[in-house]
């Protein structure tokens, strides 16, 4: 089964055994966070403490490219054609690098598992909600400033209770007007409002997770007409208590009510998941058949930011 995936945040993904050799290698000790090849936390709070904790394990470009070229491996083992990185060169200012130097190791790395197997990949820059509208205003200007042909999106991630979505308006227009495409995190932590709140002040191409918008039929309904395609993560919305289990996930009804919907990992061995993992899950644990899961993935190539060459050829190996 082809796969494609739009919603990853790169330090997220981070193999373990990356993380334990990096470790290693800077004398960090890991031993609250990492054991037997699982990262270890047990509610919100502890797996923030967790993900900072494996993300202050890079302090080289060459530990960045090696964490994004192992990623992309591991997606095309999967068969996976086509992936979407969430990169954050804050991440890259904390280990002492320049926020270009942060983005030439993420695109190296891009590059090298390219080469290696052919998976395309694109990056989305993120701005962290809960640092502040000025800091999510320069993360926006940084993206249409910077020349890293793929760097092609940008989003908005962190904290969603904080502030209004409308305070950040601003870096949208600023991201839109230099021709990236548009996702913001909405309607996961937060009720259906942050979804309606999101299409009426971003008017984004796409939502992160928004499955909290199935509590309001109307919103449905909008989403749907609109045709705005939700990132969807059940592995993680479960991970983390946003719903039970796979029974009790809203993908079903989303998709049934017309909603473009696509699978992701999200932060996938945090949450114990892959990609794969969450496709097989799609199948056996939520009824899904495989034409419907082909459609996913198709509405994913489909809202890729990426030109539209690429589009035609990853689409066309896709129906290949």
């Amino acid at each position: 089964m082809i796969k494609a995936e739009l919603h990853c945040h790169i330090e997220g993904a981070t193999p373990p055994a990356l993380a334990a050799r990096l470790a290693a290698k800077y004398g960090i000790d890991l031993s609250r966070y990492l054991a037997d090849g699982r990262y270890l936390w047990h509610d919100f709070s502890s797996f923030i403490a967790c993900y900072a904790a494996i993300a202050n394990v890079f302090r080289s470009e060459e530990d960045f490219a090696a964490l994004a070229e192992a990623y992309l491996i591991e997606l095309a083992a999967e068969n996976t054609i086509y992936a979407e990185l969430f990169v954050s060169p804050e991440q890259g200012l904390a280990a002492g690098l320049s926020k270009d130097g942060y983005m030439r190791a993420i695109t190296a790395g891009i590059e090298a598992a390219r080469d290696k197997t052919g998976i395309e990949a694109r990056m989305v820059m993120i701005g962290e909600r809960h640092m502040g509208p000025e800091q999510v205003e320069g993360a926006a200007r940084y993206a249409v400033s910077c020349d890293f042909p793929l760097l092609t999106g940008f989003n908005m991630a962190g904290d969603e209770r904080m502030g209004r979505v409308d305070d950040f308006g601003r870096a949208f227009d600023i991201a839109r007007d230099g021709g990236l495409g548009i996702t913001i995190h909405a309607g996961e932590v937060c009720g259906a409002f942050s979804v309606r709140d999101a299409l009426d002040r971003v008017r984004p191409d796409r939502i992160g997770h928004g499955v909290r918008a199935v509590e309001e039929p109307d919103l449905v309904r909008r989403l749907a007409d609109e045709g705005v395609v939700l990132e969807v993560c059940p592995g993680s919305n479960i991970a983390l208590s946003v719903y039970p289990d796979f029974a009790a996930h809203p993908l079903r009804r989303l998709f049934d009510a017309g909603v473009k919907v696509t699978l992701n990992s999200d932060d996938p061995p945090f949450f114990h998941t892959s990609l794969a993992r969450e496709y097989e899950a799609a199948r056996d644990e939520m009824g899904f058949s495989t034409d419907e899961i082909d459609m996913m993935t198709r509405t994913a190539i489909e809202a890729a930011f990426v030109d539209e060459p690429t589009r035609e050829r990853l689409l066309s190996r896709f129906a290949g």
